[in-house]
């Protein structure tokens, strides 16, 4: 694959060059996570059938996180009543950590737990739960700050 990034030895990024922190601790009970922002980008019509440009509008930040139990049981005792949608504003780093290659930080700012959930199965070996998340803003590629 050539897209201009040297991949070493044939190596690429991973699940294991990862690394997730809230409020400047890093995070062991994740199992995943999901980022995403979307704008609005509209045609402008003038003169003719035909558009002459187009607008932009608004950013929408969107996410999740999946954390073990364990982590959520962390979280929900330093939150207010247990429920994490009660605790303030913060910041998530997701850092791109690979041996070797191009290491990346991207940081989701202002978060906001929106539920608070388990979601145990039979047969589970572990238990996870995928928690929806408010994004205010993303900041592609930056490093952390």
């Amino acid at each position: 694959m050539n897209n201009g990034i040297p991949a070493i030895n044939g190596e690429l990024y991973a699940w294991a060059d990862v690394k997730i922190g809230i409020g400047g601790t890093t995070l062991v009970g994740v199992t995943g996570i999901k980022y995403s922002d979307k704008q609005e980008v509209a045609k402008v019509y003038g003169a003719g059938r035909y558009p002459v440009g187009y607008g932009k509008g608004r950013i929408d930040c969107t996410g999740s996180i999946t954390l073990l139990k364990e982590e959520l049981v962390a979280l929900q005792s330093v939150a207010p009543n247990g429920r994490i949608q009660d605790l303030p504003l913060f910041d998530i780093t997701v850092s791109y950590l690979p041996e070797s290659g191009v290491i990346t930080t991207d940081v989701l700012k202002n978060c906001k737990f929106t539920e608070n959930k388990k979601e145990p199965k039979e047969g589970d070996t572990s238990i996870s739960s995928e928690i929806e998340l408010m994004i205010m803003n993303i900041k592609w590629g930056n490093p952390v700050q």
